[in-house]
């Protein structure tokens, strides 16, 4: 991923007003972040840590939307819980449930989606073995390449954008 500027960030965003982008914090270690192994940015707000916002690359420029931790409840707590991104096995602590506002009406009207992502947003890391679960939890042997990884976390992520952007209908 090419490196972003604040403002390319800020302007990115589809699923939320453009007070809140210019109030969301960027990730505290944002000067030192590592774009060339980035696949696209995700973190969790440093100012609200029930907020996390993901940025992905496009040909047309990047593309922000902005995620809540729903309320933790004792159901959640399993043992392990697998990333619907990069399908990575985490303690159930390394999951959260995130749900993305709806682009546009819909999601001024409440309306949400929500899937499985890793607590730190840092898939992109997962998958090239560059950071590893908290505990390890035995990971499952696949024959993919880095490459068709990282094309089977974006295809993953790329599907859930579309949930958040589609035309309400």
């Amino acid at each position: 991923m090419e490196p972003l500027s604040d403002k390319e960030i800020r302007s990115s965003f589809v699923n939320c007003t453009k007070g809140e982008a210019g109030r969301l914090r960027l990730p505290l270690d944002f000067a030192e972040l590592p774009w060339p192994d980035l696949d696209f940015l995700g973190w969790v707000d440093p100012g609200a840590p029930l907020r996390a916002h993901v940025v992905v690359p496009r040909e047309s420029g990047p593309l922000g939307i902005t995620l809540r931790v729903p309320g933790v409840t004792s159901a959640s707590a399993v043992r392990t819980s697998l990333c619907q991104i990069c399908l990575t096995s985490h303690a159930s602590s390394g999951v959260n449930l995130l749900a993305a506002p709806l682009a546009g009406k819909p999601g001024r009207d409440g309306n949400s989606v929500g899937i499985y992502f890793c607590a730190d947003l840092a898939c992109p890391l997962y998958v090239r073995g560059k950071r590893q679960p908290k505990l390890r939890l035995g990971r499952y042997e696949e024959s993919l390449t880095v490459d068709e990884k990282v094309a089977r976390a974006m295809a993953n992520l790329d599907a859930f954008i579309a949930r958040v952007t589609a035309p309400a209908g």
